[in-house]
């Protein structure tokens, strides 16, 4: 409930223009948290629906397992009716069934090529369209841009590499087979696959070809954003430009380039778009 204040709260101070992300969190939280791997689902769920009620309802009471609350009502309302924008992200396909079903935009983890995600984003799309609601997937993607390759590389190549290995270090916590084992079994597959271990492995030339990253000229970036529109669903791309230590000036001229030579490149497409 004092979350639901919260969002509230943002979306009067942002004039109706919040967008709230709501994810049940990563694996290793849980263990520090001593909260049950098997309840961080149920948990999950229950806020959701109390957050759910507490916007759509003038006054509610829940009765959950974990959450109980009698004759409440959230103070102050949204501008946003029933509430703002909901959007989730992770691994595993019953979060993308569920968004799919309720309408939610979907974060695309930063990591994972296309490949890894395809059949999950196809059960999503799937959901969607069965509950009569346009896909929303926000595809989040390291950027770098330069004119020069050689450039490119020489700038970026290390801080690429450390964000990688920064982001599949908390694993190393889960190398225990019988702790995989849980994993598999609570919900958490995806942390006992070894896919982020993988990554940590992969050369510069590997992270780039498969489009891990958005690393070359505006040139090709915008070629690689328009091969994203053509698979349908992608309705935003949002852009990391200060991963794995880089300096501030590299991370604003990436920001420079993306808004000067690529972001031109589509608004004309949206312009035709909103016309018709």
């Amino acid at each position: 409930m004092r979350l639901a204040g919260m969002i509230a709260e943002a979306d009067i101070l942002t004039h109706g223009r919040l967008e709230c992300g709501l994810g049940r969190g990563h694996a290793w939280l849980f263990g520090p948290s001593a909260l049950a791997l098997e309840e961080s689902r149920p948990r999950y769920q229950e806020a959701v629906d109390i957050l759910e009620l507490a916007f759509s309802k003038d006054q509610f009471s829940y009765d959950g397992q974990y959450y109980k609350v009698r004759d409440v009502h959230v103070v102050p309302r949204p501008i946003q009716k029933p509430h703002p924008k909901f959007y989730t992200g992770g691994t595993s396909e019953i979060t993308y069934q569920m968004a799919g079903e309720k309408g939610w935009g979907i974060f695309v983890p930063p990591l994972l090529p296309w490949k890894a995600l395809e059949a999950s984003l196809n059960i999503y799309k799937e959901a969607c369209g069965q509950g009569g609601h346009a896909p929303d997937i926000v595809y989040i993607r390291p950027v770098y841009l330069d004119d020069d390759e050689a450039v490119i590389r020489r700038e970026v190549e290390q801080a690429l590499l450390n964000f990688l290995a920064f982001n599949a270090s908390p694993v190393e916590s889960f190398e225990d087979e019988k702790k995989k084992q849980e994993l598999r079994a609570k919900g958490y597959g995806f942390y006992a696959s070894g896919a982020l271990e993988s990554l940590a492995r992969l050369t510069y030339e590997e992270i780039v070809d498969q489009e891990i990253a958005f690393i070359g000229t505006p040139e090709k970036v915008i070629g690689q954003i328009e091969n994203l529109q053509a698979k349908g669903g992608i309705g935003e791309l949002a852009i990391v430009s200060n991963f794995g230590g880089l300096e501030d000036w590299k991370s604003i001229k990436t920001q420079q380039l993306f808004a000067q030579r690529v972001m031109p490149a589509f608004r004309t497409s949206v312009t035709e778009v909103a016309a018709d």
